[in-house]
Formats: C-alpha cells, sequence, structure tokens
C-alpha cells in the first residue's frame, strides 16, 4: 500500500516539474522572441535564460516552432490550461453579458487585456513567417482560429436583436481591430493607457455595431 502510495506521490511530482520546466522555458521564450525576434532565438538560448540544459528544450518541444506555438497559445490564454479561449470565464462573462451596448464594452476590456500578452508576439510571427514557412503556416493558423471566433461573437451579437449591421459585417469589424495593430499602435507606440483604449475601442465597436434606434 505505501509503495502504490510513494509511486503515485512520485509521479505527481514529476508531473509538476516537467510543468515548471515548460513554464519556465516558455517564459523565456516569449521574452527572447519579443525582445531579440524568433530568427536571433536558438533553443540554446531559451535553455540558458531559463536556467536549463538545451537538451531539456529539445526533449520538451522537439523543435523551436513547437516553442513558438505553445507561446502563442499561453499568451493568447494566460496560461497554460487546456481550455479554448472563448471557454474561459472572462469570454464567457462576455457572452453572457444580455445587453450588446455593454456586452461590446466589456469585450473590449477582455480584449485589451489579450493584446497586452499577445500584440508584440504576434508582430514576431508576422516577422517570421516571411522567412521560415513553419511561422507562416502558424499565422495562418492565428488567424483562422480568430476569424472563427469573431464569428462566434458575431453570431451572438445578431441574437440580442440589437446588431446594426450583418453578422459577416460586425465578424469583420471585430476581426480587423483585433489583431494587435491597433494596440500596438496606440498603446505601445502613442502612449495610450490601457485603460483609454480599451474604452476607446468599445466606442468604436457599439458605434459601428449596435444599433442606435434600439
Amino acid at each position: 500500500m505505501s509503495d502504490g502510495v510513494k509511486r503515485r506521490y512520485d509521479s505527481t511530482r514529476r508531473q509538476e516539474q516537467a510543468r515548471e520546466t515548460r513554464s519556465r522555458a516558455l517564459t523565456a521564450a516569449h521574452e527572447l522572441f519579443v525582445t531579440r525576434g524568433y530568427g536571433a532565438t536558438t533553443l540554446a538560448d531559451i535553455a540558458d535564460a531559463a536556467g536549463l540544459a538545451t537538451p531539456t528544450i529539445y526533449a520538451a518541444f522537439r523543435n523551436k516552432v513547437t516553442v513558438l506555438h505553445r507561446v502563442w497559445d499561453v499568451a493568447v490564454g494566460g496560461d497554460d490550461r487546456d481550455v479554448h479561449l472563448l471557454d474561459r470565464p472572462e469570454l464567457r462573462a462576455v457572452f453572457a453579458e444580455p445587453d450588446l451596448r455593454a456586452r461590446l464594452l466589456r469585450f473590449a476590456v477582455v480584449n485589451t487585456t489579450i493584446m497586452r500578452r499577445t500584440a508584440r508576439l504576434r508582430l514576431v510571427i508576422q516577422g517570421a513567417a516571411g522567412a521560415d514557412p513553419a511561422a507562416a503556416a502558424l499565422l495562418a493558423e492565428i488567424d483562422e482560429a480568430r476569424l472563427a471566433s469573431m464569428g462566434e461573437h458575431a453570431r451572438a451579437a445578431e441574437a440580442t436583436g440589437r446588431l446594426a449591421v450583418p453578422a459577416d459585417t460586425c465578424r469583420d469589424v471585430l476581426f480587423a481591430t483585433t489583431d494587435g495593430s491597433l494596440w500596438l499602435t496606440l498603446v505601445d507606440r502613442r502612449g495610450w493607457s490601457d485603460e483609454a483604449y480599451a474604452t476607446w475601442l468599445g466606442q468604436l465597436w457599439t458605434a459601428a455595431l449596435v444599433d442606435a434606434g434600439e
């Protein structure tokens, strides 16, 4: 009995250690990708920054594009849990808001938080996509997933009866304003606060998408 308990403990401890190793590597990789660029960062660089052996990085991720993909996933979700973005509590709260105007304002706040985590990284992936087919494929996957998510938002908006434009137009407006470029321009380059940006984005969406006659 005690041996069984010990084996379970050892297995749990090993899983925790492996998760901690991956987390350290991904945190280091995110910082290096953003500051140095994808092409200039090696797996050895990531290992060194994370305080890990290079073979450990290879064993955990196999190659650099897998690291990039996992860094992106963690940045989007905010952690390494295997939970789809739309199923996370902050997005479920957005969809649960019955008033479309209030919903878009809330979504703007959530999206701004996501942009804080992802906008610079997406710029890195865009830069890498021109020379690396694997990075280009990742960028296409990212945009396809985002378009699908904005489609979900648009269909839910249409269901409120308050949408002023066709659902496809709503989807495309949301898609065009959530790739990080606006956040980079106004927050990173022009010095807006995240709060000011979220307020402006929410007002932009409500003016363009909500039926003012209702």
